[in-house]
């Protein structure tokens, strides 16, 4: 493999996408307007809610679409693909709609993230780079909010990278977790191509480099005044490394005037340790120097050892937070829920299965989420492309929708506002979506968070927040159901 070469990321798709492709243009079907929906089925670890993430590099790779002299001498050595299909690839990019739920958004089961109108062979070729940049990122972004609520306003830093599932892993993902609520990150390339704050101090190969602790200490406080967070733990922390780390502190800082400083533990006992520390810190004058803590921490060490009193003011957390550890896989999938015949109208469309939760809900939709007078979410409600919450309400102005878990149990809800949640991307083929700042996109995700009750977003045993579908929608998917009920359905 030539590793020099650079990749064209068109090329990142199932194999199964362009026998597909080929397929659908010696049927004729090439210029069939189709639609896909991208959602998922189940949040990770069990909770209520999940955050979306990754539209920004969906946008990059729709607007570079395109297949080059090489890739179809490559796709024409495998013998399997029609001379004219590989032709209509020399012109090909993208022409179709795209409507997306901006990145930040809580999202939740079985409502369309992305929605994608296009033609057959383009819609087609587009799912397995969507799903990756998706599925990955709102995996890492939802991850990270839960690392983030856990701390209690402390700060949160990112420090995966070495343990990420790839490259892509360790820079996209650094950027999601931002999303989801992170001060900052140790990957350093993540902070030159998105602007993901990136810092960082010292490893025990500094401390044991020099001839002793404090040497190590000193060196570094004399480099970085203005930054000297020491890792205490190489030796021993409460006996050498926290002694160690007042008296560099108390010989470089503190004739300087500098009271900003920091120490950091990466092993033992964080709860005792630091309650410790902060004791030895705050007898020595140092009551403003930082205690930070790393090692593979998640939402549920982090809950339990401030629970125990840990006297901590930030964390790194690593691979329990790159790699998602505890649910590695967030699930979305990619499937056609319409197409539009020769006339422009809209067929509605259903996938089957004996696994009624892999069901599809068909049709072009819309998704809008209620909010009460308080402005808290109430719950998302689907409807036809072709209707609204309006033409929806009851004779006194409400409006009724059902429990997604027990259809019997109904809400009828009064005095309340809604926002459809997906916003138009692309328009034939044009870019139509100012894409905010990833700064931006923080502060939207921790303002829409904020719109959600505690009961959705606690840890175990989350309320179930309601998506239902309009009475018109749901006509749809149980006329379809009932048409295809008494044929043989395969296992899926």
């Amino acid at each position: 493999m030539n590793t020099n070469k650079s990749l064209n990321m068109t090329m990142l798709c199932d194999f199964y996408e362009l026998t597909m492709g080929n397929g659908y243009f010696k049927a004729g079907y090439q210029d069939r307007i189709t639609h896909f929906d991208l959602f998922f089925r189940n949040v990770p670890d069990k909770g209520g809610y999940a955050i979306a993430a990754g539209l920004e590099q969906v946008i990059e790779y729709i607007q570079d679409l395109h297949f080059t002299e090489e890739d179809i001498a490559y796709l024409r050595s495998r013998n399997m693909f029609d001379e004219g299909f590989l032709d209509y690839l020399r012109s090909f990019k993208f022409t179709g709609d795209i409507f997306a739920i901006p990145e930040g958004t809580p999202v939740f089961p079985k409502e369309p993230i992305l929605t994608v109108r296009a033609p057959a062979i383009q819609a087609q070729l587009l799912e397995t780079y969507l799903l990756l940049t998706i599925n990955h990122q709102s995996l890492i972004a939802t991850k990270a909010n839960r690392i983030v609520r856990a701390a209690r306003g402390r700060t949160v830093l990112e420090f995966g990278s070495r343990r990420a599932q790839g490259s892509s892993g360790a820079i996209d993902g650094a950027r999601a977790a931002y999303i989801g609520g992170c001060a900052g990150t140790a990957c350093t390339i993540s902070d030159q191509l998105y602007g993901v704050p990136a810092g960082g101090t010292m490893a025990h190969a500094w401390v044991q480099t020099f001839d002793s602790e404090y040497e190590a200490f000193k060196s570094y406080c004399e480099i970085y005044p203005d930054n000297a967070v020491l890792l205490v733990d190489t030796y021993n922390t409460l006996k050498s490394g926290v002694p160690n780390a007042i008296k560099a502190f108390n010989e470089i800082l503190k004739p300087r005037g500098i009271t900003k400083c920091g120490i950091r533990l990466d092993s033992g006992d964080m709860a005792y340790l630091t309650k410790e520390a902060r004791r030895m810190l705050d007898e020595a004058g140092w009551t403003e120097c930082k205690i930070t803590v790393s090692n593979s921490l998640d939402e549920f060490i982090i809950q339990d050892i401030l629970l125990q009193g840990a006297r901590i003011d930030a964390f790194g957390v690593g691979e329990r937070l790159i790699t998602a550890r505890s649910e590695p896989v967030f699930g979305g999938v990619y499937k056609l829920v319409a197409y539009e015949d020769k006339e422009g109208k809209v067929i509605p469309k259903i996938k089957l299965s004996e696994n009624v939760g892999k069901i599809t809900t068909p049709m072009f939709k819309r998704v809008f989420r209620l909010y009460d007078s308080d402005g808290m979410a109430i719950g998302d409600w689907l409807c036809t492309y072709d209707e609204d919450v309006d033409s929806n309400r009851n004779s006194d102005g409400s409006l009724t929708i059902f429990d997604p878990d027990a259809t019997w149990k109904d809400k009828k809800i009064t005095d309340f506002t809604a926002r459809e949640l997906q916003v138009p991307v692309f328009l034939g083929g044009k870019l139509v979506y100012e894409k905010p700042s990833l700064k931006e996109i923080q502060a939207y995700c921790k303002e829409q968070m904020d719109t959600m009750w505690d009961a959705v977003k606690r840890f175990d045993n989350p309320h179930n927040y309601y998506v239902d579908l309009s009475p018109k929608l749901w006509e749809i998917k149980y006329s379809l159901l009932m048409q295809n009920k008494n044929e043989d359905l395969p296992i899926t």
